[in-house]
């Protein structure tokens, strides 16, 4: 079974290894100063929006929202669905129906005031591992406090992100340890990622070491 597990978690490693670190990981995820805008979020399902549109007041609302099937409804035209377009793509969708049979023109704004279907999955070595609601100002940091902090056999160096980009499941190894010191930045979470914590096989080792002391009399008194 040990012999197993060593495998496993070196098979483990030689994979992450492979993965984009330092700058080549923050270039595929960015840390949070260079936030993801709102013009860049993907609409999801559960969201809500606000729409404007200029000069018409009947057509303004406050708060929309968007049905589990990525619908919002749009006075005049009906259904429209914004699940997976950014605020700026929808508006224009918006604005070219209303343009086609009701009004000249139309001066359209839809923005995002709730991302209430965003989560991130932490898995790994963290002491509550599940799903957790996150926002545009969520962090790494800020995921693994979600997740009641690394456990004591974390491997910190080997923190992996994955997401989505572009229909590609891509993925890049951040050092906790680092970022935690302030020497690397802390990469923004977005909604949609999964975090795993790594596994230290040398800390599993000491962990077990510790437990066996008193039995084997490791620790001898001088």
């Amino acid at each position: 079974m040990l012999l197993a597990s060593a495998s496993l978690t070196a098979c483990s490693s030689q994979m992450y290894g492979t993965l984009p670190t330092r700058d080549a990981a923050y270039a595929l995820i960015p840390p949070i100063d260079r936030a993801t805008t709102p013009s860049e979020y993907q609409i999801a399902p559960g969201d809500i929006v606000s729409l404007a549109v200029f000069g018409e007041p009947d057509l303004t609302l406050e708060k929309l929202p968007v049905d589990d099937a990525g619908f919002i409804q749009v006075p005049l035209i009906g259904a429209v669905r914004v699940a997976a377009l950014t605020p700026a793509q929808a508006s224009t969708l918006i604005a070219t129906k209303l343009g086609t049979n009701y009004l000249r023109n139309p001066n359209v704004t839809l923005n995002v005031i709730e991302q209430t279907g965003q989560v991130v999955t932490v898995e790994g070595q963290v002491m509550k591992a599940g799903s957790y609601p996150v926002d545009s100002q969520t962090t790494l940091l800020g995921a693994i406090a979600l997740a009641q902090s690394p456990t004591r056999i974390a491997k910190l160096n080997e923190v992996v992100i994955f997401r989505t980009i572009k229909n590609q499941r891509m993925a890049a190894r951040f050092d906790l340890g680092r970022i935690r010191a302030g020497r690397d930045p802390d990469p923004q979470i977005l909604g949609g990622d999964v975090v795993v914590v790594g596994f230290s096989q040398v800390k599993s080792g000491y962990q077990d070491l510790l437990r066996a002391a008193p039995i084997f009399n490791v620790f001898t008194n001088f």
